[in-house]
């Protein structure tokens, strides 16, 4: 690879020869020619700028010297990566650093590695004459206008030097461990670096996470992407809203959304907005509940209970009750941009359990009933459901309940499952009325005082 940064100040880039990007020159890795922009200037005084046209502040640097300078630039014959012979048709791209550029981003980075010839234009003043871009796009060299942040810099060549050392660095052998270009900020998953830690121990009372100190690699590995996911909800919001879907796992979504942003099973990631329910809300829960409520149901139940028990014990009239409540009912919803798309029942109190579960042996008193918990199809597997159910065992918690107690379909094994995954162990049965008919539950319990 090889880097021509013309500036009017060439020994700006004497740094770059530092570290590994001069044990990269010295390998062959990477070949650094700085150049002197008057050097393809003219006249005694070797100028590179005049008064813009139409008038205004400041001076703008000339067409004509740059195009001599990048022309000569352009011509340089270049040997092929690790071979003697030169490359049939060199990629050489000619990027200029301005304010008013494309960001300049990690894909844009892994893109720009693969050229055989980067010359970097630094302007200064007012910048350059926009007729060079125009040009040297129009004859089919590759330009690249980028900008590395939204301010305004003296001149170019800081942006050339970032540049010049984000594609370096991702050249084969540049990298003393190639792993490290795997798990930094701004990698493939998109997600910001996790928090990284040395000895001593302790430090200033700040210990390093117990996990790290375990040697449970997975567990590493998880704390690890879940701080990663957590970071860049919170500095880079916009990139947590733009993750690759597909490389998300069920773990990654319900970090994601304990954070504040959902995933559907298909479409744009959204803000998530999880809270106690409100008055407002009785007409939304309702209907929210009326067409999650036949999901959940065995196959074999008839369509005329199901249909009877939403009517009965859907309505907006019981939720109105119950939100009106929350002294003995807490209803918290799943909101986003679009509405509601989940929420969570919890009975609490002294009377909270159904009389079913309160004969000796089946569940200890002071435990709070999680009577529903549903999502909608769409956003399903977003990770919402695990965090209505943590907010709602959280809840039960802060107000004094020792356990969690609910009953789910004896043949919904995924709901079994998923309630498993979070801490909940079966403790016995039950039956359940569905619209007169009867159905079997599984009645399972998490302890809240381990």
């Amino acid at each position: 690879m090889r880097f021509d940064l013309i500036s009017i100040f060439p020994d700006y880039f004497a740094p770059l020869r530092l570290s590994l990007m001069g044990k990269a020159e010295d390998a062959g890795l990477v070949q650094l020619h700085a150049h002197d922009l008057r050097d393809w200037a003219t006249g005694k005084h070797r100028s590179v700028d005049d008064t813009p046209y139409g008038g205004g502040a400041g001076m703008v640097m000339r067409a004509d010297v740059w195009a001599r300078a990048l022309d000569d630039v352009l011509s340089v014959p270049l040997a092929a990566r690790g071979a003697e012979d030169a490359p049939a048709s060199p990629r050489r791209v000619v990027a200029i650093p301005t304010p008013s550029g494309t960001p300049l981003t990690q894909p844009r980075v892994e893109d720009l590695a693969r050229a055989d010839q980067i010359i970097v234009a630094c302007g200064r003043y007012e910048g350059i004459d926009a007729r060079v871009a125009e040009h040297y796009h129009g004859v089919g060299v590759e330009v690249v206008e980028f900008s590395i942040g939204d301010y305004v810099l003296n001149g170019g060549e800081v942006a050339a030097m970032v540049l010049t050392e984000a594609v370096a660095r991702l050249l084969d052998g540049f990298m003393g461990n190639p792993d490290s270009l795997v798990e930094e900020s701004h990698s493939g998953a998109g997600l910001l670096e996790y928090p990284v830690f040395t000895k001593p121990r302790e430090f200033r009372s700040i210990e390093i996470p117990e996990v790290l100190l375990g040697g449970n690699h997975a567990a590493i590995e998880r704390w690890r992407r879940d701080r990663a996911i957590e970071k860049t909800v919170r500095v880079r919001p916009d990139l947590a809203l733009s993750l690759d879907a597909s490389s998300l796992t069920p773990e990654d979504r319900a970090t994601l959304a304990h954070c504040g942003v959902a995933y559907p099973q298909a479409g744009a990631a959204e803000r998530l907005d999880v809270r106690l329910a409100g008055l407002e809300d009785v007409v939304a829960v309702s209907e929210l509940a009326a067409r999650t409520f036949p999901d959940a149901c065995p196959e074999n139940l008839p369509q005329e209970a199901i249909d009877d028990h939403i009517a009965r014990q859907l309505n907006p009239d019981v939720f109105d009750a119950l939100i009106s409540d929350p002294e003995r009912h807490r209803v918290f919803v799943a909101e986003v941009w679009g509405g509601l798309v989940g929420y969570v029942l919890t009975h609490v109190g002294p009377d909270a359990l159904p009389s079913e579960l309160v004969r000796p042996g089946r569940v200890e008193d002071g435990s709070a009933y999680l009577s529903k918990c549903y999502v909608d199809q769409a956003w399903r597997g977003s990770g919402i459901a695990d965090v209505l159910l943590e907010r709602a065992v959280a809840d039960a918690a802060e107000l004094g309940h020792t356990a969690v107690v609910l009953g789910t379909n004896r043949g919904n094994k995924a709901a079994q499952a998923f309630y498993k995954r979070h801490g909940f162990r079966k403790r016995s049965t039950r039956t359940f009325d569905v619209g007169g008919v009867r159905n079997d539950d599984v009645v399972m319990v998490r302890d809240l005082t381990a």
